[in-house]
């Protein structure tokens, strides 16, 4: 049997002044919207794409501009049973909106515009593509009539 690869994760750490605190509250919520996990008080996590690598990378300037401290980092090797751990709690964030999705799909007066944008949120995060995602994808395909979300 052939070993699994290990997956490639880019990690950034970071501190921001504490005054301003919209500072603070700038940097977590871009974070939040890349869907990073947080593993240790500033220490955050993403898998490694191209498009994350860079996000972070830009954020980490930001950081910077705003008179912080970051540094981002590429890691290729995690302790035994870590990766599954990681790659459990992406998708169990994203399957729990997902299922909120599927929730209000079942409601008679559901808003399909706002379901189908939450959707393309939520899809941006799933980085392990999540059967539950296709599903919510062909569900909302067949409660628009056919056309794309």
């Amino acid at each position: 049997m052939e070993a699994r690869q290990a997956r490639t994760w880019v990690l950034l750490v970071y501190k921001v002044p504490r005054e301003p605190t919209s500072n603070r509250a700038y940097v977590w919520r871009k974070l939040k919207r890349l869907g990073a996990l947080l593993v240790h008080d500033a220490v955050w996590v993403l898998p490694a794409t191209p498009w994350t690598q860079e996000q972070l990378q830009w954020l980490a300037v930001e950081i910077l501009e705003l008179g912080g401290d970051a540094h981002v980092w590429v890691s290729h090797e995690l302790l035994m049973g870590q990766e599954e751990a990681l790659i459990q709690q992406f998708q169990q964030r994203v399957d729990t909106v997902y299922q909120e999705i599927l929730d209000a799909l079942r409601q008679e007066d559901a808003d399909l515009i706002a379901l189908s944008r939450k959707y393309q949120q939520v899809k941006m995060q799933d980085y392990f593509q999540s059967a539950r995602g296709e599903l919510v994808r062909t569900q909302l395909l067949t409660a628009r009539g056919g056309r794309d979300v």
